[in-house]
């Protein structure tokens, strides 16, 4: 009898089990049926993992779990009237996921993120399964040229469990890697340098160059020779340029460049080829209240006085306007200021020239 007993207890002891809600368990997969996957952790009956618990929406449970395969499993929900416990292997996942994105928190890591939406403010952003924020005011980029499923470099501003806050930043990434590189690159570039850059923005008074680590200013003047009205006329963001490094500000951490130096000058040929005197024919390029400027050598503009625009209106009863082309003549050429002075009247030159 004393014997039978003691086989009884034996028995329930395989039976004898405190799985509770939240315990994190150990199980073999044993199969799968419509409701997931089927898992064996030790108890009465086989537990369950459904579906929504198990894989994501574009992944299948029969490749991600395999049969006769141990995994750690979440309890969601004690057993119920027929014994059967509900797992979750995708809270696994995120808690493993979060102690991981902590550590790159506290060593301050660049983590890569998976773009998941642009939403107003900002853009939403996965990582190993964990759902965060980037506001726009942390983008290096415009949402606009972000898309879904692009990949972008982060760090972490804040991670916050309790309160499920996970903000990051693109911005910071390359913010903490430009103070290293700014040291390297004002060490290295000097005036004279021809270096490579990517244009990163454009305003009205000119384009900003990354040169690997810090933005150079390539004023609207130095664009080219000709007269530009706007850089877009001849720069993209995102175009990789050659410029001539033209001025360096050690204190100030500022770089000057020139796009039109690497062209020969103009002024040079002009000067070969045009003397005081000349009929010149030139297309007007610009108006202004002070006179119109005409291009009478490629790259080459001189200045047609107001009074003597207005002379040649009065004369040919027409009103001139920008590209519009006019024949004059060279009253004065100063090729060391890069300046020349037109009349519209053939014989004024001769005099005038000689008196000076």
């Amino acid at each position: 009898m004393k014997s039978e007993e003691l086989d009884f207890e034996e028995l329930l002891k395989q039976y004898d089990y405190k799985f509770q809600k939240g315990d994190l368990v150990k199980g073999i997969v044993c199969g799968y049926d419509g409701q997931g996957v089927m898992v064996d952790i030790g108890a009465k009956t086989i537990a369950v993992v459904p579906t929504r618990e198990a894989v994501e929406k574009d992944e299948n449970v029969e490749t991600k779990f395999e049969k006769g395969k141990e995994y750690e499993f979440l309890i969601i929900r004690e057993e119920d009237e027929d014994g059967k416990f509900l797992l979750s292997r995708k809270k696994v996942d995120f808690a493993y996921a979060w102690k991981e994105l902590e550590k790159a928190k506290e060593a301050d890591e660049t983590i890569l993120g998976t773009v998941a939406g642009v939403v107003k403010g900002g853009v939403l952003v996965d990582i190993s399964g964990v759902r965060g924020f980037i506001p726009s005011s942390q983008l290096r980029v415009k949402e606009s040229d972000i898309e879904v499923g692009g990949k972008l470099e982060l760090k972490i501003l804040t991670l916050d469990a309790q309160q499920n806050n996970f903000i990051l930043s693109n911005k910071k990434v390359y913010e903490d890697s430009a103070v290293e590189a700014r040291k390297n690159v004002f060490s290295q570039i000097e005036p004279g340098q021809i270096v490579k850059g990517d244009v990163v923005r454009i305003t009205d008074f000119g384009a900003f160059i990354d040169l690997g680590g810090i933005d150079g200013l390539l004023p609207l003047s130095q664009l080219s020779w000709r007269w530009i009205d706007h850089p877009t006329d001849i720069l993209n963001v995102g175009d990789k340029i050659d410029v001539e490094v033209i001025a360096v500000d050690h204190d100030k951490q500022r770089v000057s460049l020139s796009l039109k130096n690497l062209e020969p000058d103009p002024w040079l040929e002009a000067e070969k080829n045009i003397k005081e005197g000349d009929k010149v024919e030139g297309k007007i390029t610009r108006i202004k209240n002070f006179g119109a400027f005409v291009e009478v050598f490629p790259g080459v503009e001189a200045l047609l006085p107001h009074s003597e625009v207005v002379e040649f209106q009065n004369k040919k009863d027409c009103i001139l306007q920008v590209g519009d082309t006019i024949d004059t003549y060279v009253l004065k050429f100063n090729p060391t200021d890069k300046r020349i002075s037109l009349t519209v009247n053939e014989e004024k030159p001769t005099e005038e020239t000689t008196e000076e």
